[in-house]
């Protein structure tokens, strides 16, 4: 499994390297540490440091927030991984959602008149929907778990989600596999979430003119529009065919006040979309 220095996870989450390392530390994560006390973070680590920042940000405390995830870990099967799971902040207290399962850590009560095991219980209620034994399922490779989640993406978009953290868990170098499990959670608007699938995806294949395009339109969305004009160009760069990419700068540039620039693009996508017409 690929793995990320803390100044990496700091780029892909847009955090210093020191705030990296205290979310680590209220979130009680283990992350394997290197000979020179070098930390390195995994997939699922990034997920739930991102977890950890959207708590804090709700105004969690770090003792509550290191408190619930070690419930929390207790709570779920050993094979169930944390990155499949939601965990929000709902009239103060925590929530956690799994499939048609919801929770709170802190109190084990359950919500929606749903059930819950307890710890050491029978595990696989929390699992049920899932029919494959976990031997079975750790055959499968990360490109039978893209391949899978592309099959789901259409109609079973919860199912398809699960394939994709699953791929990229076992290997974060499938670009398509982040780009993928980005656009559902851009879908569902968790704009922080998808922002960093695409992230990741470019570090996987920094080359990848769809994951800059996505990238640049979660960027628009969250309010941040030089950045989008920046990574907008970056794939004009990787794909010089990329019409919709050109159209958006020129939108961008207008609003900016660099009329040239945005003639410019707007005719460059003009003649693009002619010419695919005239194909």
């Amino acid at each position: 499994m690929a793995s990320y220095s803390t100044k990496e996870a700091a780029e892909v989450l847009g955090l210093s390297q020191e705030r990296v390392r205290r979310l680590a530390a209220s979130a009680a994560m283990h992350a394997e540490r290197k000979p020179r006390g070098w930390y390195r973070f995994d997939f699922r680590d990034l997920v739930l440091l991102r977890t950890a920042l959207e708590l804090e940000k709700a105004g969690v405390s770090p003792r509550r927030l290191l408190r619930s995830l070690r419930d929390l870990k207790r709570q779920l099967p050993p094979d169930r991984s944390l990155t499949a799971i939601r965990i929000t902040l709902e009239a103060d207290e925590l929530v956690v959602t799994d499939d048609d399962l919801a929770w709170n850590p802190e109190s084990g009560q359950v919500q929606l008149g749903l059930q819950v095991p307890s710890a050491g219980g029978d595990v696989q209620s929390l699992d049920r929907r899932r029919a494959r034994p976990v031997a079975a399922e750790r055959r499968l490779k990360a490109e039978d778990w893209h391949e899978l989640g592309c099959g789901l993406q259409a109609q079973s978009p919860v199912q398809a989600e699960e394939a994709f953290r699953r791929a990229v868990e076992l290997d974060a170098g499938l670009a398509d596999a982040h780009v993928n499990l980005g656009v559902l959670l851009h879908e569902q608007t968790d704009l922080e979430g998808a922002e960093m699938c695409y992230r990741l995806a470019l570090r996987a294949d920094p080359e990848s003119a769809t994951a800059a395009y996505n990238l640049g339109v979660v960027l628009e969305d969250m309010g941040r529009p030089e950045e989008a004009t920046e990574v907008y160009r970056r794939a004009i760069e990787y794909d010089e065919l990329l019409a919709d990419a050109y159209y958006n700068l020129s939108r961008l540039n207008e609003r900016a006040g660099d009329r040239a620039a945005a003639v410019r693009h707007l005719r460059s996508y003009s003649e693009l979309v002619k010419g695919q017409l005239d194909e």
